[in-house]
């Protein structure tokens, strides 16, 4: 099994030991160096006074690498891709990171010597590592061999699936006819159903039984055949339902294959009074640091709004929230004055005419957004959490799209898992899509992931992803 689930969100073995690893090395370079570099002339400089220095460079190295998605890009970018990534990491987010701590905690941060020659080795040894781990932890070798009992609509909905990010770990041995009555799925797949399957099996090395039939009903044939199903699960082959294959393979909850028994049931959707404490208090810590670190770019993104287009600077829009209650949100405007004649609700679109060219900018850098800082202070949002649609939409999307509404069951966020696996909404198709990253948020939604999510969105805002 190439994966392991860390607070309900699902992690790759392989990203995680090569990220600890990394780390290890990071933290080691930096030691060492300090050694060599300073220790013979401070000779009071040792470990043990100094690992609190050691340790915040490996974890904003670590942490920078992860904000550019290095991890995730691992097996679907070239190796030259993969370098300007960690260049960009190292040299730029890092640095930036080690500019800020300098500034308010001094102490914490190497000399400018030990700190350079800490990158350049870092550097050295992550691509040395990278190689070897390639070499080593060949995905070929800890690919999931993985059977599927029916060959119905669903079946073909996992086959399509699987050529896609996030199942590069599984190798599909074919799908089982389910007492013969579906068959859409590619000729070449179609089995037929085992009369012992702890046989089969283990005689074909079966790690994992996706169950993807279109209907459970008892029928002619005898429908799921349980008991040797359970029996296969107690000899240690994993039996999955068809929906949390999908979840965990490209952590979303794919509409068409959800039923409420199944989220009724499942390890999730539950509600936690000390998370929303926690979550509050994380979101007031992280508001006040970073408005320290923003405030002074939003005065000059309010004169050059103002210099381009004249007033209002800020623009404010009515939004659904949590449970449903709406709320106004604050942005700096980006967009012409005019841009909803009628004050009719409009879509964005790519390249909108209606976007500003000092508008373009601020929301590239999502300088724009800037002012919702105020929306999480007041408890309206939170950092981390399903973007606040406007009311019309909201209307309109929950007739037409199953289980919309549970979104609003969590405070809606400055960033959220949806922005970072999917491209701006632009449509009621887009809206979809993107709900099936948002339930998933809502029902594995956790501090750890919160962190993550923050981390990650970082390459989104460097890279400009998303934004129309």
């Amino acid at each position: 099994m190439s994966y392991i689930r860390i607070r309900k969100h699902y992690i790759h073995i392989p990203h995680l030991v090569l990220g600890v690893i990394e780390f290890c090395c990071h933290f080691a370079v930096v030691w060492l160096l300090d050694t060599v570099l300073v220790a013979k002339v401070e000779p009071a400089i040792t470990l043990a006074t100094q690992w609190p220095i050691y340790l915040i460079y490996a974890l904003l190295l670590s942490c920078s690498t992860l904000a550019m998605g290095v991890y995730n890009a691992l097996l679907s970018e070239s190796a030259t891709n993969m370098l300007l990534r960690t260049l960009v990491s190292y040299f730029l987010i890092a640095m930036l990171g080690f500019v800020a701590i300098r500034l308010i905690f001094p102490a914490f941060v190497p000399g400018q010597l030990v700190l350079f020659w800490s990158i350049i080795s870092s550097l050295v040894a992550t691509v040395l590592i990278r190689i070897v781990f390639g070499a080593t932890f060949d995905m070929r070798r800890l690919r999931r061999k993985v059977l599927i009992y029916g060959a119905g609509k669903k079946a073909v909905d996992i086959v399509e699936a699987l050529g896609e990010e996030g199942f590069h770990d599984v190798e599909l041995f074919g799908c089982v006819k389910s007492n013969g009555h579906d068959g859409l799925v590619d000729e070449s797949l179609l089995l037929d159903e085992p009369e012992n399957w702890s046989r089969f099996l283990k005689k074909n090395k079966i790690s994992e039984v996706v169950i993807a039939q279109d209907e459970r009903r008892k029928s002619e044939g005898g429908g799921v055949p349980l008991n040797q199903l359970l029996f296969a699960k107690l000899q240690g082959v994993d039996i999955t339902e068809v929906a949390s294959f999908i979840e965990r393979g490209q952590n979303k909850l794919e509409l068409p294959l959800l039923e409420t028994s199944w989220m009724l049931f499942s390890d999730g959707f539950k509600y936690s009074k000390s998370r929303d404490y926690g979550k509050r208090l994380f979101d007031l810590i992280v508001s006040f640091l970073l408005f320290l670190v923003v405030a002074p770019l939003m005065i000059p993104t309010a004169l050059a709004v103002f210099l381009e287009t004249g007033r209002p600077i800020f623009y404010h829009q009515e939004r659904v929230g949590y449970n449903g209650r709406r709320f106004r949100i604050y942005k700096f405007r980006s967009m012409r004055q005019d841009a909803e004649k009628g004050g009719k609700a409009v879509w964005a679109k790519k390249n909108d005419s209606r976007v500003t060219k000092v508008g373009a900018f601020i929301r590239n850098t999502r300088l724009d957004e800037l002012p919702q800082l105020l929306n999480v202070i007041r408890g309206e949002m939170s950092f981390v959490g399903p973007r606040p649609e406007r009311p019309e939409f909201v209307d309109e999307l929950s007739k037409k799209i199953p289980y919309y509404d549970l979104r609003h069951t969590v405070k809606p966020g400055l960033m959220g898992w949806a922005q970072l696996k999917y491209p701006y909404g632009a449509s009621e198709e887009d809206a979809k899509n993107k709900l099936e990253y948002d339930l998933y948020y809502t029902k594995n939604h956790s501090l750890m992931m919160d962190v993550l999510i923050m981390i990650q969105t970082v390459e989104v805002v460097l890279l400009g992803k998303g934004v129309h």
